[in-house]
């Protein structure tokens, strides 16, 4: 008697529909993503990478935790790590046979400004992206230690307030949570009768991969126009995962995968240094050949809706404005540093926005059409070199 083939997209469909009895995501395209997310999981081995799966939010209450108790139901071999210690990780994680997939609520607490000691766990995080991955640790006492090489590769999903470290939110698909409107309604979540629901659908998902693990492993999905570099090795897997599944689901998968990569490019929690460049460019410079350092301190920590005034519970200031900028390059590939600027009391430390064009056309977006940037302000004090 002849097996009849798992219908995946069918399966990916009632995967979907009970995310959407628990969970309010913001839109379609997080939806698709996080249930390809979770598909994934049980094809690991057949992808060079895994995306980190972020849940993400700006307040308490908007759903991350309910968002990541559902997806631990559907994944293989979920983890909760929230007071996991690194060393347990560290020992799950290179069990590949019995390696689990973690989960991080309260990922603040890891990657936050009171976070402390936890560089190991963000380690393991940023490096197990990557299929062969491993990182370095001591094993044994004393004279008697030993280099062990511990395996990295996981899949992890995380769910915290605010941002991630740019390195981690590069690797990661996000999904903006946001609080229910009075017009949005999930069903409650009682873990005695809905954990098992979640588990039968795991069993599914864990078999129909076995079916369609040697149709995955070495292929490299079509990207939608204009997806390259990173986002396309986020996408990859979720995207090889729609593709086997078929139905809807490969035309789903791209529309969330162009909808979810833009609004991340969009998303003004992007890296700190970026911002930094852009708002130097659009509300500080603005056409100025040069400016001097207490200016840009001053124009800076006065924005509004800026991260300035208050990062880490300082407001900016030179030696952090010098260690941002200098991560950047000038044209001729030196740092990015303040240099002395001769006015009309004196000299004085500041910066050229000569040294700064490089960075700014290669990392910020286009200036608006309206802005100054692209004209010189006559409004400006004239500043020389010394």
């Amino acid at each position: 008697m002849t097996t009849q083939p798992m219908d995946g997209a069918a399966l990916l469909d009632d995967v979907e529909r009970f995310h959407r009895r628990f969970n309010a995501f913001p839109s379609e395209a997080a939806y698709v993503a996080v249930v390809l997310w979770d598909a994934h999981t049980h094809l690991l081995d057949a992808f060079d990478s895994t995306p980190r799966l972020a849940f993400l939010s700006p307040e308490p209450g908007s759903g991350k935790t309910r968002a990541m108790e559902v997806v631990s139901t559907l994944v293989r071999r979920p983890m909760h790590a929230i007071s996991a210690s690194s060393a347990a990780l560290f020992r799950a994680v290179s069990d590949q046979e019995g390696r689990p997939v973690v989960l991080f609520d309260e990922i603040d607490t890891v990657f936050g400004p009171k976070a402390k000691d936890n560089e190991d766990l963000r380690g393991l995080i940023n490096a197990g992206h990557r299929r062969g991955a491993t990182i370095p640790r001591c094993v044994g006492d004393g004279g008697a230690q030993t280099v062990v090489e511990f395996p990295t590769y996981s899949a992890v999903a995380v769910a915290g307030l605010g941002g991630l470290p740019d390195t981690i939110r590069a690797r990661s698909v996000i999904i903006r949570m946001r609080r229910r409107a009075r017009t949005e309604t999930v069903e409650p979540y009682r873990y005695r009768i809905h954990e098992p629901e979640g588990h039968a659908l795991r069993d599914r998902l864990a078999k129909w991969a076995d079916s369609v693990r040697e149709q995955v492993e070495g292929v490299w999905p079509t990207m939608p126009e204009g997806i390259t570099d990173r986002p396309a090795d986020i996408w990859e897997p979720l995207l090889a995962v729609a593709d086997a599944a078929g139905g809807d689901w490969p035309e789903r998968a791209r529309a969330a995968c162009v909808y979810l990569v833009h609004a991340a490019s969009d998303d003004d929690r992007a890296s700190l240094g970026v911002r930094l460049l852009t708002d130097l460019r659009d509300a500080v410079f603005c056409g100025a050949d040069r400016m001097p350092t207490a200016v840009i301190l001053e124009r800076l920590n006065a924005m509004d809706d800026s991260p300035w005034g208050d990062l880490d519970g300082q407001p900016l200031n030179a030696r952090r404005l010098s260690r941002l900028l200098r991560e950047y390059v000038t044209a001729d590939n030196k740092p990015i540093a303040a240099r002395n600027i001769r006015t009309g009391s004196g000299v004085i430390k500041g910066y050229h926005a000569a040294d700064l064009d490089d960075a700014w056309n290669r990392y910020c977006p286009p200036p608006p059409e309206n802005s100054a940037t692209s004209a010189t302000s006559a409004a400006e004090p004239l500043l020389t070199s010394a």
